[in-house]
């Protein structure tokens, strides 16, 4: 008899979790992302130069860009008219003014052993490779680059970069072969770049600060109120870098997520952690914590990461609230392979069945050219799974020409097939866990974005584990499910 209570019992547990669920991602909470609120980097000196920013230099004496040529391995020239790959740099941030600079093939731009001649040879970063940045009060656009031995860079001419200039630094001049413009293409704002960028005396508070104030009780009772029956919190590089506690980055953090889940066990909601940045980055993107753009993780990285989601597991495994594990948020390829995702995958899974036999693990799909349903037949093998798909009507140039019913025809069309292709009968779960009432549609109207969210929560619904909303909160109010059910918007 008490067998059979216990099967029951189990049953009823994972039936419960298997309906689909209206969730919203807590982005921006545990994970930062700069552009849902900008206003957190401000007290940043520099702010425009974090970690990661990809910048062109060009000579105002020349009138061309520095190269580094082959896109590393060897001299710097300044012959480029127009810049591309080879011309860009990536800063590493020392502090508020003295940087390094990394090329394409991830060399640093440094001293060459003997002499003043500007390189990118390098794969490690010292004193050759670190510059002071000096820039313009008037025009922070016009830069000075000091090398380490005390000397300015200068541009003599397009095949000399060196770094021994004499001359008078009194003036800005264009004339003047130490003087650049600093060009800025591309910044990250993630938790790498606020750290770093704060440094570590003013970092921990304003971070602690975030935390303490960004999410409260009060929202998972507006979230319950409001029908959504699940949170995807997304965990970032304090936790997935070194989660043992109690490092002040750590322990805050992690004391924050220990305060969701007893919220969410307070008002009934259910809890999906989801591992976003993984070390080494997983996809180059600011909320996967990387440092300057580069995607670095793969096999070597499976083993530090499958750490992290044990640790996560053994943690929360007991919790009533805890509905599922995903083991890794967006995985681009084709710089992580499939075969790198599976072996990792598996050992994951096993990481989280050592706790738990009831929460769900969640596999996301790969970004990038990848089959959408290549995880299915792996993932068929594995017990209480659902494969994540993101859907966004954005980040690709045809969403820029399509009306509002183009759009809304695009959902009810083309993602319902979609959704379709990775939603079996008796195979893994499928998750929509990201999706927004934001488009490339200009001047729609209230009743244009009421009838998009429509249509979106409608195709979602049918996902087998349910769908999560892009974010709760944000400063782009359409992205912001919290601002949107307050206005009208969106009916969960």
């Amino acid at each position: 008899m008490a067998s059979c209570l216990y099967l029951l019992l189990a049953f009823y547990i994972t039936f419960s979790q298997a309906q689909p669920f209206k969730a919203v991602n807590l982005g921006n909470w545990l994970v930062t992302e700069g552009w849902m609120n900008p206003s957190i980097f401000d007290g940043i000196i520099n702010k425009d130069l974090l970690d990661g920013t990809h910048v062109q230099l060009k000579s105002t004496k020349l009138q061309k860009y520095l190269c580094a040529e082959n896109g590393g391995g060897t001299s710097l020239v300044a012959n480029r008219s127009i810049p591309s790959d080879w011309e860009t740099f990536r800063l590493w941030r020392i502090n508020d003014t003295y940087f390094n600079l990394r090329v394409l093939n991830k060399q640093f731009v440094g001293l060459e052993t003997q002499g003043n001649k500007l390189v990118a040879v390098s794969n490690t970063a010292g004193d050759p490779e670190t510059f002071h940045i000096i820039r313009n009060t008037n025009d922070p656009t016009r830069v000075r680059f000091q090398a380490s031995n005390g000397q300015l860079l200068q541009a003599q001419s397009e095949t000399s970069v060196t770094a021994d200039y004499g001359g008078s630094v009194s003036g800005w001049e264009d004339s003047d072969p130490s003087v650049f413009i600093i060009n800025i293409v591309r910044t990250l704002q993630g938790e790498y770049q606020i750290t770093n960028g704060y440094g570590p005396d003013k970092a921990p508070k304003v971070l602690q600060d975030h935390w303490n104030t960004y999410i409260k009780s009060e929202d998972f009772n507006f979230l319950s109120s409001n029908n959504i029956s699940a949170v995807r919190i997304p965990v970032g590089w304090w936790i997935a870098h070194d989660p043992t506690p109690p490092k002040p980055f750590v322990g805050g953090s992690l004391k924050a997520l220990d305060n969701a889940f007893t919220w969410a066990e307070k008002y009934g909601i259910k809890v999906i952690v989801d591992l976003h940045a993984a070390q080494g980055s997983q996809n180059g993107n600011e909320h996967s914590a990387a440092r300057d753009g580069f995607q670095e993780w793969g096999d070597s990285y499976i083993q530090v990461t499958v750490a992290v989601i044990d640790f996560l597991a053994a943690r929360y495994a007991n919790r009533p609230s805890l509905a599922a594990i995903a083991l890794m948020n967006e995985p681009q390829a084709p710089g992580i392979s499939l075969d790198t995702l599976t072996k990792y995958y598996q050992a994951a899974y096993e990481a989280v069945r050592k706790y738990t036999q009831t929460a769900y693990v969640i596999l996301s799909n790969r970004l990038g050219p990848a089959d959408p349903t290549e995880l299915l037949s792996f993932a068929s093998t594995l017990n209480l799974v659902a494969i994540d798909v993101h859907y966004y009507n954005l980040f690709w140039d045809g969403f820029t020409k399509m009306s509002v019913q183009q759009n809304i025809d695009f959902i009810y069309n083309s993602r319902s097939n979609d959704l379709r292709k990775v939603t079996t009968t008796n195979g893994p779960l499928s998750f929509v866990g990201e999706w927004t009432a934001e488009w490339n549609v200009k001047g729609a109207s209230k009743e244009d974005y009421q009838k998009f969210a429509k249509a979106q929560q409608e195709v979602y619904g049918r996902a087998t584990f349910g769908w999560a909303y892009w974010a709760y909160k944000c400063a782009s109010r359409h992205w912001s499910l919290k601002w949107n059910i307050e206005n009208n918007i969106i009916h969960p």
